[in-house]
């Protein structure tokens, strides 16, 4: 096994953009291609996924700043998008009055650059200044330059950041807090910030005044600046691991104070002087012990007046709920709180006897999330949605929820003829798993309904549900059912869901998984021959186990910017700050379990395997393409059914506009119904 890791024969396809390599994915490309293009299905299921993603009716999603709401639009005409603003007023119109603020599709043609735009970070209290973050073709890496929001046009002699995963957040009007690649040295193994700076508005960069180094072992180095209330609260926040926090704080005068906490821990907000932090561990203060998964609060004042830390509850969750996420207002903290997979919204003030919550008034039964929040005012835009039931857009004021949405996306798919419904299952160690099924009411229950099941199973991450995308709006109305797995590494039951499926314990992701599908060929929804899976990033991952280990269970698998090669994925891009998630393979007895499941390295040439469609990008600089090349090269070697789609751009995510992700779903949709459904 070493040694055929040492001398992997696909090792060439890990360069990422040589001309042997992308001559592999040109003719890898144009077979999948003469596969799926070809059948008289796909051109209908594009056009339509591509009209339902540019459509004009829509949700304009918006982020409220106390002036204007701004939105990034994409549709037919602005491929790459546009970013505009409204007043609010007006964004609650059914015709919203929109103002242009950038136009990415005509700076991409001017300055002949395949901008993808990221996101915007916006000067507090004068907010006529932001931080334009662009990729070239959606990598994680960016180009950071400064945007004067009043002239609507870049500043001349702005702040410029060349391409990095750069960190950085505003100190004033003419400082940045800032962590990017400095040269040799400045870097993380995973390519994150070490290096932590003050950059003065007309300096060089290089000469910016150094406030922090981090080690080259860590994830990265970070700077949180908190404005409210007058009250600027600034940290340097060094991540030793992905699930690991040490925070410190910088004071006026330019010094770093440490804050006694545990590691494991996820900074949340500043909220009137109160830090607010969830715990991913218990931990005791001053005799007091706190719950994993509860949020507390900090008094900072309390802390710089004495170094101590004055610690009370915000949420100590009942068994079985988990806190989803956080945000804050003016004068509320909003939490999602989840039950079984079910969310409920709450809001939490703050008086002289502690904190108090109280539940809100949204729909039950599916999934709510907070999109715009801002310290500036209480105004609070929340969705809500299910399965089968499409957006809706809610404002709230404090403690009051609007009877109805504002706005609603309209339905995309008759739901008459389907139902949700919520099943849990035996995993082999005896844990009680739920997953979601989403199948037409008149199923036969014969094993004769194509099935697809999805599942991701990593990093905290829950799979809730929300309304059928365009991909999958088509795949139901083929008559298909769809299956979502709430398998442990996910958050769905908080830290410990999570940490119970991580490195030495991976394999209880894979058995949950697999105890989901045995689950559903024994209630004769499906059979493997109709039952395929999918999954990306770490999900893919989950889809190579399950094709390698089951192979049995199903008939077509998807598998999107994987990780398959687990005992290189440290050394490739920002894989070693997985480490936490998937053990270090460096380790002996890490790496031997490693060994066990790695895909790429227990895919066999004598065991028959599903087809398998594997899609990656070029410009993926977070999960190596170099992971499914080589597997689709093993395994085209070994003679198996693969199939295989690299798109040249669109980063992690795949695809880089609308366009790209109406192709990318096609050719999954074609694949399912080629293999599941004819």
């Amino acid at each position: 096994m070493l040694n055929e890791v040492i001398d992997d024969p696909y090792a060439w396809l890990e360069s990422v953009e040589s001309d042997e390599s992308l001559a592999w994915v040109g003719e890898r490309n144009k077979h999948t291609l003469a596969v799926l293009k070809n059948d008289a299905r796909y051109e209908d299921i594009r056009g339509s996924i591509e009209k339902v993603l540019t459509a004009d009716d829509r949700i304009p999603y918006g982020s409220y700043d106390g002036q204007y709401v701004y939105n990034t639009w994409q549709d037919a005409e602005h491929v790459r998008g546009i970013i505009r603003r409204t007043s609010l007023e007006s964004y609650r119109s059914d015709t919203p009055d929109w103002e242009t603020v950038l136009d990415i599709d005509e700076l991409a043609a001017v300055e002949d650059e395949n901008w993808v735009y990221q996101d915007m970070q916006i000067l507090p209290v004068t907010r006529d200044r932001g931080l334009v973050r662009l990729s070239r073709g959606g990598k994680d890496a960016g180009v950071v330059r400064e945007f004067d929001l009043v002239a609507k046009s870049f500043v001349a002699d702005g702040f410029v950041v060349q391409e990095a995963k750069t960190a950085l957040s505003w100190l004033n009007r003419d400082t940045l807090l800032i962590g990017t690649d400095f040269g040799a040295g400045s870097l993380t193994d995973a390519g994150y910030p070490r290096v932590l700076k003050r950059w003065m508005r007309g300096t060089s960069l290089d000469d910016a005044e150094q406030i922090f180094t981090g080690e080259r072992t860590d994830m990265g180095v970070f700077p949180v600046v908190s404005l409210r209330d007058d009250r600027r609260d600034v940290f340097v926040l060094q991540k030793p691991g992905f699930f690991e926090s040490v925070l410190r704080q910088l004071t006026p005068d330019g010094e770093l104070v440490k804050l006694p906490l545990p590691r494991g821990i996820e900074i949340n907000a500043v909220f009137k002087g109160q830090l607010l932090v969830t715990l991913k561990e218990s931990w005791t203060n001053d005799g007091v012990e706190f719950r994993t998964g509860s949020v507390v609060s900090i008094d900072m004042d309390h802390f710089d007046a004495t170094g101590r830390l004055a610690v009370r509850p915000v949420i100590v969750p009942e068994r079985g709920v988990t806190i989803g996420s956080l945000s804050t207002s003016r004068d509320r903290v909003y939490v999602i709180l989840m039950e079984d997979v079910v969310d409920r919204l709450a809001a939490y003030t703050l008086s002289d006897s502690g904190w108090q919550g109280r539940d809100l008034s949204m729909p039950r039964g599916g999934s709510i999330d907070i999109v715009s929040a801002s310290s500036r005012h209480n105004t609070v835009f929340a969705t809500y949605s299910s399965f089968l039931t499409p957006i809706g857009l809610y404002q709230i004021q404090r403690d009051a929820v609007a009877d109805a949405p504002f706005r609603s996306l309209p339905e995309r798919f008759d739901a008459s003829a389907l139902t949700a419904e919520q099943s849990f299952v035996t995993s082999r160690d005896g844990t009680r798993v739920p997953y979601f099924l989403v199948r037409p009411k008149d199923t036969p229950f014969d094993g004769s309904s194509p099935t697809l099941q999805y599942g991701y199973g990593g990093f905290e991450i829950s799979q809730k549900s929300t309304y059928l995308g365009a991909g999958m709006m088509r795949w139901v109305e083929n008559g298909g059912c769809l299956a979502i797995a709430n398998i442990r590494g996910g958050g769905e039951y908080g830290p410990q869901w999570h940490q119970a499926a991580l490195t030495l314990n991976r394999q209880r992701a894979f058995d949950d998984f697999a105890a989901v599908s045995e689950d559903l060929i024994a209630r004769k929804v499906t059979s493997p021959k109709k039952l395929g899976i999918q999954g990306g990033s770490n999900g893919g991952l989950l889809m190579g186990a399950m094709l390698t280990q089951r192979p049995d269970l199903y008939n077509a698998v998807i598998c999107q910017v994987p990780l398959l090669d687990m005992l290189r994925f440290h050394k490739l891009l920002a894989g070693a700050s997985w480490m936490a998630e998937f053990g270090n393979p460096d380790v002996e007895a890490e790496r031997e379990f490693l060994a066990s499941y790695s895909p790429y390295h227990n895919v066999k040439a004598e065991l028959d395997y599903p087809c398998v469609l594997f899609t990656t990008s070029t410009k993926d600089d977070r999960v190596h393409p170099g992971h499914a090349r080589k597997m689709v090269a093993r395994m085209l070697e070994q003679g198996h059914d693969v199939l295989y789609y690299e798109n040249i751009e669109g980063g992690h995510g795949g695809a880089a506009n609308q366009k790209q992700q109406a192709m990318m779903a096609a050719l999954a949709i074609t694949f399912l119904l080629r293999q599941l459904a004819d």
